[in-house]
């Protein structure tokens, strides 16, 4: 009987002992109720996790309230979302909105979550086998949907505001094919788009879109649709890539009858050369920093293609939304219609942009534009807290008439990181009248800024923990 007895009162000590380990494993929300956690059946707030809780839901109510002034500034057609280490801060305002280039953001986190953030693309030759160092008939360049692939000459150009950087080299893969001992082609240079569709444009683009601010693209495209010598981009990137790499093989040797346009898509061909381009997480960044519109239209396609669909602008649509929702984005109210943000029709959340970035592979939030020194942001909030710190990706649509819906859009969604090291992921998207005038956008961006920067602000846990 005593030993009895004994054995009960350990397994009960025990039972103790695991329901009180179970109360301080439980992860609260700073801002909800503070009796709401739940081990074994029972409400409990140890004095050991009150001091955090405390503090934590502290510091979140004021922060909500220093973003006030931004939330006050904002037509009812904008949003704000923000999290501090994945919980979210009640700001009051949830309706979806127009995105612009922050749209790139869930194109990111998608595109590494179905290829990997080492995926690379490749572009092939190929052709007749040559026979004394000479191709007997034509040469085709294959496209992998690279959209970094280009001449040597192209980022010293300045033909666009940011150089690429990642660029996967024509120069390198003529050169390539020149070492293997070909001379000659005794044919022409044709192309052949490869993976994806023919769809070189967004048909729901405004006017002024096509052609300037991307596209044409396609799954081969060299110098975004430009040949050297010519400023102007080409109405078939297909056929402005023959043209381009035709030049390319003349340019270490290789004679040839010059680029012909498209391939028929001859099958016995074998492949003469090849290049890969930079890894994924490198070009993401580059689309990140620099909003590269076109990058973003071709990674759309490769994410459809990759998830075993034809290359499809609307194919690539379905399978980001299904990825985000597969990491738990919330994906209620959206309603993509391109990868760029280029469409003015196109609806997001602000908290599907913060979730994305909380959720996402990390190299999403590394490749983003940094305040006051790189990409979008080098020039903006020099001299601040946020200067090196913040990491966003930026967003504008003018959409005239300026009188007429839809609204004008300056978006920022990213992340800056307290002195603290708590992770503030926000997005704000401005939807209103001329609200792309920086004398109407920048008071709010610094009001967001301010607020961001004085966190926390609130009682620290030394001040209320036991």
């Amino acid at each position: 009987m005593p030993a009895l007895g004994l054995a009960a009162l350990q397994q009960a000590a025990a039972s103790r002992s695991q329901s009180a380990d179970a109360a301080d494993a439980v992860s609260l929300d700073p801002v909800a109720d503070l009796t709401a956690v739940v081990a074994g059946g029972r409400r409990v707030m140890t004095t050991r996790r009150a001091g955090a809780e405390l503090s934590g839901r502290a510091n979140h109510a004021a922060l909500a309230a220093s973003l006030s002034s931004v939330t006050g500034a904002m037509a009812s057609s904008s949003c704000l979302s923000v999290t501090v280490d994945g919980a979210t801060v009640d700001v009051g305002s949830a309706a979806p909105a127009i995105p612009a280039s922050t749209v790139k953001v869930l194109i990111a986190v998608a595109a590494i979550e179905v290829l990997g953030t080492g995926h690379r693309f490749t572009t092939t030759v190929v052709g007749p086998s040559p026979v004394g160092g000479i191709v007997p008939g034509d040469i085709v360049l294959v496209g992998g949907g690279d959209p970094l692939l280009g001449g040597d000459w192209y980022p010293a150009s300045y033909l666009e505001r940011h150089p690429v950087m990642f660029q996967t080299s024509l120069d390198e893969l003529a050169r390539t094919l020149a070492a293997s001992g070909v001379q000659a082609v005794d044919g022409r240079v044709l192309g052949d788009p490869g993976r994806y569709d023919l769809e070189f444009y967004v048909p729901d683009w405004a006017g002024g879109i096509a052609g300037i601010e991307a596209g044409p693209y396609a799954g081969l495209m060299a110098n975004d649709s430009r040949v050297e010598g010519d400023a102007y981009r080409w109405d078939d990137p297909i056929a402005a890539a023959a043209e381009e790499f035709s030049r390319r093989l003349s340019a270490v040797g290789i004679s040839n009858a010059g680029g012909g346009g498209r391939s028929d898509g001859d099958g016995s061909a074998m492949v003469l050369a090849s290049i890969e381009s930079a890894p994924l997480r490198d070009i993401v960044a580059e689309m990140l920093m620099t909003s590269d519109n076109n990058t973003a239209e071709l990674l759309l396609k490769e994410i459809d293609y990759a998830s075993g669909g034809e290359g499809t602008r609307l194919g690539g649509i379905e399978a980001t939304r299904a990825t985000l929702a597969g990491l738990g984005v919330p994906v209620d109210g959206l309603g993509l219609v391109d990868g760029s943000g280029l469409a003015n029709n196109a609806m997001v959340r602000c908290e599907t942009l913060v979730a994305a970035l909380d959720r996402g592979d990390p190299t999403v939030i590394d490749g983003l534009a940094v305040a006051g020194v790189s990409g979008t942001l080098s020039d903006v909030f020099v001299g601040s807290p946020m200067e090196g710190r913040l990491q966003a990706k930026t967003g504008t649509l003018g959409n005239p008439p300026y009188d007429q819906d839809p609204p004008a859009v300056k978006a920022l969604a990213g992340r800056y990181v307290s002195d603290g090291g708590e992770r503030i992921t926000f997005a704000l998207l401005l939807n209103q009248f001329m609200i792309n005038d920086q004398a109407n956008y920048r008071p709010i961006w610094d009001d967001l800024a301010s607020a961001l920067a004085a966190y926390p602000s609130g009682p620290s846990l030394e001040t209320l923990g036991p």
